[in-house]
């Protein structure tokens, strides 16, 4: 009787600690299906030794043995191989790095790539039965290896580890002489471990669904929206069938007015909104990425009352990211929408989200924040002077302590400073620090700044509120609209702009923040590239 898949990586799972190895854990995924075939792939592993990884798709999982020196296209030569447990799908297209100490920790190239068929000898038709009887022959169709190879085991020891050979049949594809290590670089990117090494793409997570355990190290990059796309949103009627960056979306209401009109200027349309979340998506993505999303909901405008939603709704389309919190009770939220690709931003302007806060932690460390927040929020007799020079002692103090920071307006009354930190720290850690350095800036400004919890205690006085550093506490992301007239937006700014006597907390709208853009660029950029580690106070 076939093992069924789970059970297939039952003694993969026994060998790791998935609360250290970044490697992933092959749970179920959460949306869509892997794909599953005869692919296979050849991964050059530098951990305690050089090996390759040599792994076949078969039966929902990847087949593994490990090399040591590699394949070989020479049928003189046989490989010494090591039948190992099978591993996740995920795995097959893996290039990065392990960290050090974790099992398997180095890193980790994709070597070769392509499909395989099985040529059965007597009665192995299939190939999950010849491996478990010890000689599976199989021909190759990859980038590299080609042609017919045939793996035999020779022997098992006490504690049932399996050896096997590895070795190339005569046919048109022998190459004598031919030496893995002379073709040392990656089919993927076309770089070699070492380059792989100082700069890896992605790392490993293990207490995630296997789908999720690669997690990218650099920003996404997507294309602008095109042309031909917004001339199809503008011929629609009040509903209908859009299909942008890839992704056929039902839009509806498009005419109904969502914000009212600010002086001299025209009310915001849904259609208008919509059309803002496809021209901003593919900047404000990777802000979002790999992170919970809390929507601000006016489905009605913001004439009308709004409400958080949280739980992505079950008729969502199901090409949407889902995180699961495994931390939520029964009465909270179980589902989230997790915004990685342009088209899921408009999804959310079409559900009537006219505000987008995402978690400033990943979903892979949901504990552990990437961003240090700041708010400095006016009371009802706070000025916008005293906003400014609140932000300014921020700068001062942020310069001292060699703390890069990243100020944007909150698009109503108040202004944000985000703190990029390398994950590390707790969102308790976190906090202290945010309420240590926010106090010190208060202790200049006495009069003007309260503590009280409750905005009628507060005199009237702004609030330094550092306890939006905890999780599921978000502040409203860059660029995302903010629930009042005119359609204003949470801007990013250069600290300069603090001097600039038109700047104002709700300056830029949805109209406006794209000719911004073009001109100075994605001034918050650096919050995506700059982990800290945050200096210990005096």
């Amino acid at each position: 009787m076939r093992v069924p898949t789970s059970d297939r990586l039952t003694t993969y799972r026994n060998k790791r600690d998935f609360t250290r190895t970044r490697e992933p854990a092959g749970a179920t995924v959460s949306v869509g299906s892997l794909p599953t075939g005869n692919r296979f792939v050849v991964q050059r592993h530098r951990a305690r030794r050089l090996h390759y990884d040599f792994r076949l798709e078969m039966d929902g999982v990847l087949a593994s043995w490990a090399v040591p020196k590699g394949p070989s296209l020479d049928p003189n030569v046989r490989r010494a191989a090591f039948h190992v447990e099978d591993h996740p799908l995920e795995y097959y297209d893996f290039e990065g790095v392990i960290p050090a100490g974790e099992y398997g920790g180095g890193d980790v190239i994709v070597w070769d790539v392509g499909t395989w068929d099985h040529y059965y000898q007597r009665e192995d038709r299939d190939p999950v039965d010849a491996v478990a009887r010890g000689e599976l022959h199989v021909e190759l169709d990859g980038q590299k290896l080609k042609g017919k190879f045939v793996l035999v085991r020779t022997s098992v020891d006490d504690a049932g580890k399996e050896s096997w050979l590895l070795l190339h049949k005569k046919d048109e594809f022998a190459t004598k002489g031919w030496d893995a290590e002379d073709h040392p670089r990656s089919v993927l990117s076309g770089r070699t471990n070492d380059e792989v090494k100082a700069d890896p793409d992605r790392l490993w997570r293990s207490d995630l669904p296997a789908s999720e355990a690669a997690i990218p190290l650099r920003p996404p990059v997507f294309e602008p929206v095109s042309r031909a796309e917004l001339r199809a949103l503008d011929r629609l009627g009040s509903s209908g069938r859009w299909e942008v960056f890839g992704r056929e979306l039902k839009v509806t209401n498009l005419d109904k007015v969502l914000f009212p009109a600010r002086s001299r200027e025209k009310p915001v349309t849904k259609r208008d909104l919509i059309r803002y979340a496809a021209q901003i998506g593919p900047t404000l993505v990777p802000y979002l990425t790999r992170r919970a999303l809390n929507m601000h909901r006016y489905p009605n405008g913001v004439g009308s009352a709004g409400f958080w939603h949280k739980e992505l709704p079950d008729h969502a389309p199901s090409w949407l990211i889902r995180w699961n919190n495994p931390d939520a009770d029964p009465d909270e939220t179980q589902t989230y929408l997790v915004v990685d690709e342009p088209a899921a931003v408009v999804w959310a302007a079409n559900f009537g989200a006219l505000e987008w806060h995402a978690w400033t932690s990943r979903v892979e460390d949901p504990q552990r924040p990437t961003y240090a927040l700041f708010d400095i929020d006016p009371g009802e007799t706070t000025t916008w002077s005293e906003v400014l020079a609140l932000a300014r002692l921020h700068r001062t103090a942020f310069e001292h302590l060699g703390v890069a920071s990243f100020p944007k307006l909150t698009g109503r009354r108040g202004l944000q400073i985000w703190v990029p930190i390398a994950t590390g720290p707790s969102f308790d850690e976190t906090r202290e620090w945010v309420e240590r350095v926010s106090r010190t800036v208060g202790a200049v400004v006495p009069d003007a700044v309260s503590w009280k919890w409750q905005v009628r205690e507060r005199g009237g006085l702004a609030r330094l509120d550092y306890t939006q550093n905890a999780i599921n506490k978000t502040l409203v992301a860059p660029y995302s609209p903010r629930a009042t007239a005119g359609a204003p937006v949470s801007a990013p700014i250069a600290w300069d702009e603090l001097e600039d006597p038109k700047l104002r907390p709700d300056r830029y709208t949805i109209r406006s923040i794209l000719k911004r853009l073009d001109e100075r660029g994605d001034l918050f950029a650096p919050v995506l590239t700059t982990p800290q580690r945050l200096p210990r106070l005096q």
